[in-house]
């Protein structure tokens, strides 16, 4: 047989790993992508999620961060996801998708499935459109909506989480993400991949400040909400998983 190639000499770039072992592992527990195991890192370390919580995920395409906290918060909670994609994932009653943008949606109508009453906790693994040019100006402008968006959505003590691209303005946001939260910071889980200048800031016991001007009248139809599966999750899917988004794509997690 001929021989192996060489191996790449150290100046250049290594191959890219996509079947690291926490795709592997997404695979046998059964979670659509990786990211699942970076909302279990950092809910592991800041118990963000609570057993009976409310919660809505933004961008919440393809599902992983919605079967985490199904799986956490239990029969009682209740979680709504909320992206441009439709999700593909079988939930439980206890989870609701819709396909919206959540920035021009009206926040009434985004409460609606919880009664009109603000929910304890907000994710956002929401990434912008990359070019690899200001990519981090977007994500910090995406995070900036996200904490406006907190304002109606969030109840006074709730949590955060949200995904930022590591660059110049990371560091006002999360400075501004303090403002709001009596307790805040950022963090890398282990599950993110090297390369990748994805990071997460985290915010507890949510403390809103008034607005400057008063949220405009929204001229979009109301969101229509789609019900619930009534079936069960079965233990594995039995689809296979769609292929994963880098972790710097669009709705990438």
């Amino acid at each position: 047989p001929p021989p192996p190639p060489p191996p790449l000499p150290p100046s250049m770039p290594q191959p890219r790993k996509l079947h690291d072992k926490y795709f592997k592992q997404a695979k046998i527990d059964g979670y659509v992508a990786r990211s699942a195991y970076k909302l279990l890192e950092i809910n592991e370390k800041k118990r963000i999620l609570r057993r009976g919580d409310r919660v809505i995920d933004l961008g919440c395409a393809p599902g992983s961060w919605l079967q985490v906290t199904e799986e956490i918060l239990g029969p009682t909670g209740r979680a709504l996801g909320i992206d441009l994609q439709e999700v593909r994932p079988i939930f439980g009653p206890t989870v609701m998708t819709v396909v919206a943008d959540a920035f021009k949606a009206d926040p009434r109508d985004i409460l609606a499935p919880f009664g009109g009453k603000q929910v304890h906790t907000l994710l956002s693994d929401m990434a912008p459109n990359t070019t690899g040019h200001g990519d981090d100006f977007l994500s910090a402008r995406l995070c900036r909506r996200v904490l406006e968006l907190a304002h109606y959505l969030l109840k006074p003590g709730g949590s955060l989480v949200m995904k930022i691209l590591e660059g110049t303005d990371m560091p006002e946001v999360l400075k501004e993400t303090k403002a709001l939260f009596e307790d805040a910071g950022a963090s890398k889980p282990a599950a993110s991949r090297d390369i990748s200048r994805e990071t997460f800031i985290w915010g507890k016991r949510f403390r809103p400040v008034p607005l400057p001007h008063e949220r405009p009248e929204q001229t979009v139809k109301p969101v229509m909400w789609q019900k619930p599966a009534q079936q069960e999750r079965p233990a594995q899917p039995s689809k296979p998983s769609p292929k994963e988004k880098p972790d710097d794509a669009p709705g990438a997690s």
